[in-house]
């Protein structure tokens, strides 16, 4: 649905032209090999060198190739998204994800030209209109859950923050020392696409300040807090799953 909703069938064939074009760019460079891999061995190996942050290499180039191809075939023999079997679709995503994720990862240094640049640079783009399409209705209601949970629950968050995680009050300068941690342990997650919890970051940097304050630690506290993380992950999965279900067979 996502990927109909961001590329219409009339997109469509600008789309599979891009894309045949950037997979002959990644051909051109790419190091010329015995076999051609497959389109998952391609995957492997891109995911491989997105992993290990080293995209700019000719055997990636090759599998960059195959699955920009891969991508083309897919949409130009359906001729609609909406045509493509559900199946297939997942891989569709993942070979879009992937592709998408190394042209932006190539950084500047690479062997193609300005004309080649520019080309990878329109794929990328309508590649990651495809795959990081967010319906409208999904953001309000997103914002929505959001602010009914801080206005319901604000308060026993400020009070556990601010006065049960150390056995004395925060102080202005804790609190600002706890703050400057955050903002810089987010900025750099955000700068090495690493997933990370601002209220997990804020509430660890509180406890590191009480204990360097010499205030001591509510560890009643700090237990439960740890505990509530660890069960979150499982429990969240568990009711979107089962919400899922529930409203797949409503709509």
């Amino acid at each position: 649905y996502a990927l109909n909703r961001a590329m219409p069938d009339s997109m469509m064939p600008g789309f599979v032209e891009t894309a045949q074009q950037a997979a002959h760019v990644f051909d051109e460079h790419a190091q010329p090999m015995l076999r051609q891999p497959t389109a998952e061995e391609a995957r492997a190996q891109v995911t491989d060198a997105l992993r290990v942050k080293s995209v700019a290499r000719p055997e990636v180039y090759a599998a960059l190739s195959v699955l920009s191809a891969d991508i083309a075939q897919a949409v130009s023999g359906y001729h609609s998204l909406h045509e493509i079997p559900a199946a297939t679709v997942p891989n569709v995503r993942t070979d879009m994800y992937l592709v998408a994720e190394a042209i932006h990862n190539m950084g500047k240094g690479t062997s193609f030209s300005a004309e080649e640049d520019s080309e990878l640079a329109k794929f990328m783009k309508q590649l990651n209109a495809g795959t990081r399409f967010i319906p409208v209705w999904v953001k309000i209601a997103v914002a929505v859950a959001l602010g009914l949970g801080t206005m319901v629950g604000w308060k026993r968050i400020v009070v556990t923050v601010g006065e049960k995680i150390g056995k004395s009050h925060l102080t202005y300068a804790q609190g600002a020392s706890a703050e400057f941690v955050a903002m810089g342990t987010i900025g750099l997650a955000e700068g090495y696409g690493l997933p990370v919890s601002t209220t997990h970051i804020l509430s660890s940097g509180v406890a590191g300040t009480m204990a360097a304050g010499g205030g001591g630690l509510q560890w009643g506290t700090l237990r439960a807090m740890g505990m509530a993380w660890i069960t979150t992950l499982p429990a969240a999965m568990l009711i979107s799953g089962v919400l899922y279900v529930v409203f797949r067979h409503i709509f």
